[in-house]
């Protein structure tokens, strides 16, 4: 949970670096809580018939937008690659394969251009 609280508290750094566990923390938290609210959403029948979000998942879409690009933006940088490469997400399907697999790598160790590696700063 300790992760997820970090990536929230940097909600809006966009540099600097992020551990892999900051990222797939964060993620797996995100869609936890999002799907919770769906769960509330579909009870109260706050649902829309054509996508299916409701009132509350829509806020948490919300919330949790500029914090999902920050963090994905500082795991990125880890591996030496601009936050710019998040929009390879519109190409459908190899473009998300491919920020998929560059987000499950590990971090080049020392620092990089964008920063020291948050391992051997002691960052958790």
């Amino acid at each position: 949970m300790k992760w997820f609280f970090l990536a929230l508290s940097r909600y809006a750094v966009f540099s600097g670096r992020s551990q892999r566990s900051e990222f797939w923390y964060f993620v797996l938290f995100e869609i936890l809580i999002e799907w919770a609210l769906f769960m509330v959403d579909h009870a109260m029948g706050w649902t829309q018939s054509f996508g299916g979000m409701g009132l509350l998942t829509g806020l948490a879409g919300l919330v949790f937008l500029l914090p999902s690009i920050s963090v994905a933006t500082r795991r990125l940088h880890g591996i030496g690659k601009s936050g710019w490469w998040q929009l390879l997400a519109f190409v459908p399907v190899l473009g998300i394969l491919v920020l998929i697999y560059w987000l499950a790598l590990n971090g080049h160790a020392g620092a990089n251009a964008y920063g020291p590696n948050p391992k051997e700063v002691g960052h958790f």
